[in-house]
C-alpha cells in the first residue's frame, strides 16, 4: 500500500543522513518514478524533504525535523503492545508493564481498548526461567560474563560465556554468546543451565555473528523414518508435523514418513506412543525399540506384584 510505503520511506530518511532514489526504489521494489512521486507526496504533506542533484547528492530530510507519533496507527500500536506484553509474561521485573502503561497513556487517542492478539511466552518453567532471563539481560547490558553448570547430551560441564543475545525459538529460551571453554560462539538452552551467576569479570564486545537459527542448521534431518500409527494418534501427528505427514491406509492406520534429527530423540518420541506406533524403517530403530521394550518388561518382571505388596 502507498501509505505504508510512504511511512517506510520516511523512516529510512529519518535514520540515514541521505539516500538516493535508486536505493529507495530497490528497497521498496518500485520504480524510480514511483519514488519521485512519493517524495512529492511527502513534501505536500508538510514534511521538509529536499533533494540534491549531482555527485554526492541524494534525498534527505532537513535538519531539526522530528517524526510525529501519530504516524503510528492503532494497529501499529497494538502490535507494539502485544510484543511488550509477550516479554512481560517471562519478565522477572515490572519493567515491561511500566513501559506499556507509558505507551498507552501517551497514545490513548488512537489505541483501542480491545485486545486482538495475546502472546504468552511463559512455560511450565516460568518460575525458574524469569530470574535467568533477567540476569542474562543485565549481564548483556553491563558486559559481564556469566557462569553456569550446563547439562548437554554429551555430558555435564562448567561453562563461562560472554552473553550477546537472548533468543526465543522452538518454544524455548536460549542465550547466544562466546564460550570460554570452546573458544567459539555457542548457543545454550536456559533450561539446561544450573547455578547461573553473573560474574564481576567484564568483557570487551566482539564482532558477533548472527546465529543461524534455521531448522536445518540446528536440527539436521539425517534419519528417514517410516512408521504406522493407530488412527487415534492422528491429532498428535497433525499437531507436531502437520496434516500431510501421513497417508491413511485401508485398515485405518496412518503411514507416517518424516526426516528426523537423531536416533535418541526419535526413539524417545516413538516410545511416548506406546503400542500405537510400529516402526517399519529404518531397521536399526526398529531393533532398538524392540530391545528397549524387552528391557522394560524385564525390569517389571524382576519385581513382581507379590513383592510390591510385601
Amino acid at each position: 500500500m502507498k501509505t505504508d510505503r510512504l511511512i517506510g520511506i520516511l523512516s529510512v530518511l529519518l535514520q540515514k543522513e541521505k539516500c538516493t532514489a535508486p536505493e529507495l526504489a530497490e528497497k521498496f521494489e518500485v520504480s524510480r518514478r514511483t519514488i519521485n512521486r512519493d517524495i512529492e507526496t511527502l513534501c505536500k504533506a508538510g514534511i521538509p524533504v529536499c533533494t540534491m542533484q549531482g555527485a554526492g547528492g541524494g534525498i534527505r530530510i532537513m535538519d531539526g525535523y522530528r517524526i510525529d507519533r501519530t504516524l503510528l496507527t492503532s494497529r501499529d500500536m497494538g502490535m507494539i503492545l502485544a510484543g511488550l506484553r509477550s516479554l512481560d509474561s517471562v519478565s522477572g521485573s515490572s519493567y515491561y508493564g511500566q513501559l506499556m502503561e507509558k505507551l498507552q497513556a501517551g497514545a490513548s487517542d488512537f489505541v483501542s481498548g480491545r485486545e486482538s492478539m495475546l502472546i504468552d511466552l511463559s512455560s511450565w518453567y516460568k518460575e525458574s526461567l524469569a530470574p535467568k532471563i533477567s540476569l542474562i539481560q543485565d549481564a548483556i547490558e553491563e558486559r559481564k560474563q556469566i557462569a553456569f553448570q550446563y547439562f548437554a547430551p554429551g555430558g555435564e560441564s562448567f561453562r563461562m560465556a560472554e552473553p550477546c543475545y537472548l533468543i526465543f525459538k522452538w518454544s524455548s529460551w536460549y542465550v547466544w554468546g562466546w564460550c570460554r571453554k570452546r573458544e567459539d560462539f555457542r548457543m545454550f538452552k536456559l533450561n539446561r543451565m544450573e547455578g547461573l551467576k553473573k560474574t564481576e569479570e567484564k568483557f570487551v564486545p566482539r564482532q558477533v555473528p548472527m546465529p543461524d537459527l534455521s531448522n536445518e542448521r540446528i536440527f539436521p534431518a539425517n534419519i528417514r523414518v517410516k512408521a504406522l500409527f493407530e488412527a487415534d494418534a492422528k491429532w498428535r501427528l497433525v499437531e507436531e508435523f502437520g496434516p500431510r505427514c501421513f497417508r491413511e491406509q485401508k485398515d485405518g492406520r496412518l503411514l507416517f514418513e518424516m526426516d528426523y534429527t537423531d536416533e535418541d530423540s526419535l526413539v524417545g518420541w516413538l516410545l511416548t506412543f506406546g503400542e500405537k506406533a510400529e516402526v517399519l524403517e529404518p531397521p536399526a530403530v526398529r531393533e532398538r525399540l524392540l530391545k528397549t521394550a524387552e528391557n522394560i518388561v524385564s525390569n517389571y518382571r524382576r519385581r513382581g506384584v507379590g513383592d510390591q505388596k510385601g
